[in-house]
């Protein structure tokens, strides 16, 4: 439960409710409202009749409540749990069920063998789905034991979309939401605790535990040290195309060892890459990319460049949900000429250029980088979004000026 902080706060805290007394926390709002699901939910009920569910995401984006709350009739086995490890060796769970939830699964020899053995003498029912964070994205792409027996989907944190869709009954409107999210991040236990001292300790907790428990078992890297400086430096680049030359030199290190960190971090669900986009794709893997970060309250800089880095959440777990449930071909990435002048995001489907978004906090004159698309992409859609936009606008050459706000809660790409 929420508490009361009787201090003094900037009027913008209180309006948004960030000291309420009597505050849901996330499995209490889950247990008080049963019937509410993560966006992924439908997509997976219907796969679950045919393939194994790998489910992934950033560590505590709720996996495991999602996969408890899809049926009501499941048995769920934690390789973490002393008893359910050795049911898991016994293969002794309850096959009468309609779902069987296989957590912490990778830390099983050999899981994906064992796991196609289960699945090729069995098969389904009962469903089976297997629940991981980084760890587990990790395997799936290292190997093709389970090839065609299993969907991949991944879940993201919140956003302005799900939590209006999804009836997350906190009351408040779009721009409201918005503000929310930038001081207390998606992520849902702290986003429904709504209390910013719970959110700053559980940001603190959430790095440390990835660190220092999960990177040790995963990479067995041991310049901790090194790592969170590494951290610390990309917190105050978000948003800026990323020098691994520079960071190497910031850090005394190889190239070499900043890229694989930086893999890490990726694989691990702190940061995701997005790159520059060029029709040529082995070109662009040699351009800077630039990194945003999962938890938008990691972000170390003014409120355009968070405003930035939770569009960048938006768009990608909008792509990642059109990969995982449709199949579509789309992509994230930005643009950047020889100039250096650039455009935030552009989304392709099947490699061609579809829109172009470009993020400001207050500026609503339109971006005279939007001309870097008029000779090579003339009927790509231009977005400008504007977090304090009195009017919206549209102008002749198809640019639309939109509120932030309003056009990430109903963002389909």
């Amino acid at each position: 439960m929420g508490y009361s902080v009787k201090l003094k706060v900037p009027g913008y805290l209180d309006f948004l409710g960030l000291y309420s007394e009597k505050i849901l926390t996330f499995p209490e709002y889950h247990t008080k409202k049963t019937g509410m699901n993560r966006y992924l939910a439908p997509a997976i009920l219907k796969d679950l009749k045919r393939k194994i569910i790998l489910l992934s995401g950033p560590r505590q984006v709720g996996k495991t409540t999602l996969s408890k709350m899809l049926v009501s009739d499941f048995d769920y086995l934690n390789f973490d749990n002393p008893e359910n490890r050795l049911a898991l060796l016994e293969r002794s769970w309850d096959r009468s069920k309609e779902l069987i939830v296989f957590d912490e699964l990778h830390k099983l020899q050999k899981w994906k063998l064992w796991l196609k053995g289960i699945y090729d003498t069995e098969s389904i029912p009962p469903a089976l789905m297997v629940t991981g964070s980084a760890r587990l994205d990790t395997y799936r792409k290292a190997g093709d034991s389970l090839a065609g027996r299993f969907f991949p989907f991944r879940l993201h944190p919140l956003d302005i979309k799900e939590i209006i869709q999804f009836d997350f009954a906190i009351n408040q409107t779009s721009d409201q939401i918005l503000e929310r999210l930038l001081l207390t991040g998606g992520f849902p236990e702290p986003f429904l605790e709504n209390n910013l001292r719970f959110y700053k300790r559980w940001k603190r907790t959430h790095l440390d535990i990835i660190i220092r428990q999960d990177l040790l078992d995963l990479e067995n890297i041991r310049q901790i040290t090194a790592l969170e400086t590494l951290i610390q430096l990309l917190r105050k680049r978000v948003g800026s195309p990323i020098s691994y030359r520079s960071l190497a030199e910031d850090l005394q290190c190889s190239d070499k060892t900043i890229k694989h960190w930086l893999t890490v971090l990726e694989n691990m669900y702190v940061i995701f890459k997005i790159r520059p986009y060029h029709h040529n794709i082995a070109r662009s893997l040699l351009k800077a990319p630039k990194y945003y970060f999962y938890d938008i309250g990691q972000v170390l800089g003014d409120n355009g460049i968070k405003l930035e880095n939770l569009t960048a959440c938006a768009l990608l777990k909008e792509v990642h949900r059109q990969q995982d449930c449709f199949g579509e071909e789309l992509d994230l990435s930005y643009i950047r000429d020889r100039e250096k002048r650039e455009i935030d995001f552009l989304i392709t489907r099947e490699q061609i250029p579809e829109m172009a978004v470009e993020v400001k906090w207050a500026d609503d004159s339109p971006n005279r980088n939007f001309s870097l698309l008029k000779k090579h992409f003339p009927g790509i859609k231009k977005i400008q979004l504007i977090k304090e936009l009195t009017r919206e606008k549209t102008y002749p050459d198809g640019l639309e000026l939109r509120r932030a706000a309003s056009w990430l809660a109903k963002l389909q790409l």
